[in-house]
Formats: structure tokens, C-alpha cells, sequence
């Protein structure tokens, strides 16, 4: 670590503490000029890429994925607590499943076996997006496992 004052490379730790999560405050002093100064380590994050069905690569953003949800339960009995469970349990096991890349389609798959258990009508507008549903037959393929389900066949 240089010193702010004099460049001189030989500093020592006097104290050191979290700041925040994953960032370490250092209270440092040269050992030259007998100067003290705070340093900030903190955990360099390689961005996490989702991979589009067209083949791109955009950054993984949990904003998205709230978006394309609360269109799925507007006017639904669905809270945000709810909303923000299925988000960060989505990002969470993303994050611990993927290093670098996320194939969007196993975003998508998360969120939709979530989000059948939570409200039926709002997966099957997420469905409806997500697996680009061309007319009522895709909706009527859909929604056969889940009224076999409930008719207990």
C-alpha cells in the first residue's frame, strides 16, 4: 500500500474493522512519515452475465425480474414480501449456481416453478410471456397439469 503523502510503500495496520458487508475498513500508518490514512478493501465482484435467447449478454439485474413479476401479479392477491422472496431466492441460487454466465431461460424456469405456487393466474401470465404462448392452446396445455391437479387425477 502507497502512502497518500510521501509514496513511501511501507505502511503498517493499526486497526481494522467491517464497514459494511464484504468491504474492510484499515486504519493504516506510514512507517516514513509517520502519517495516518483509511483504506477500503472490498471484495472485487465479477458481474454476472444472463445469456438471451438471441444470444447476448446483459448484466444480471434483479430489477428485471421484478418488473416482469409484479406485471404477472397486478391485480393479484400477492404481496411484495412475497414478490421479494421469489427475487431474492431467485438471485441467491443464481448466484450459487453460476459463476460468470446464466442462461436466461434458467432464470425464467426458477421464477415460474416459484411463482406456481404462490397465484395460479399470475403464473399463467408469466407462462404466458415467458414461454410465448401463440394462441389459446398454448394457455389450454398449460393449465391441463394444474386442473388434473386439482381435480386429484
Amino acid at each position: 500500500m502507497l502512502c497518500p503523502f510521501c509514496r513511501d510503500d511501507e505502511t503498517k495496520v493499526i486497526d481494522s474493522r467491517s464497514s459494511q458487508p464484504y468491504v474492510i475498513r484499515r486504519r493504516r500508518e506510514c512507517l516514513n512519515c509517520h502519517r495516518r490514512f483509511t483504506t477500503y478493501e472490498k471484495i472485487e465482484e465479477s458481474p454476472l452475465k444472463v445469456i438471451k435467447k438471441d444470444g447476448t449478454r446483459v448484466p444480471f439485474d434483479r430489477e428485471k425480474i421484478k418488473s416482469g413479476l409484479e406485471k404477472a401479479c397486478y391485480k393479484r392477491p400477492v404481496s411484495d414480501d412475497q414478490i421479494e422472496k421469489i427475487i431474492s431466492d431467485v438471485e441467491a441460487d443464481v448466484y450459487s449456481n453460476f459463476d460468470r454466465e446464466v442462461p436466461s431461460r434458467d432464470i425464467g424456469e426458477k421464477i415460474f416453478n416459484a411463482l406456481r405456487s404462490v397465484d395460479q393466474v399470475a403464473f399463467v401470465r408469466f407462462a404466458s410471456v415467458y414461454r410465448e404462448f401463440k394462441d389459446v392452446n398454448d394457455f389450454v396445455d398449460e393449465l391441463e397439469p394444474i386442473l388434473r391437479e386439482r381435480l386429484g387425477r
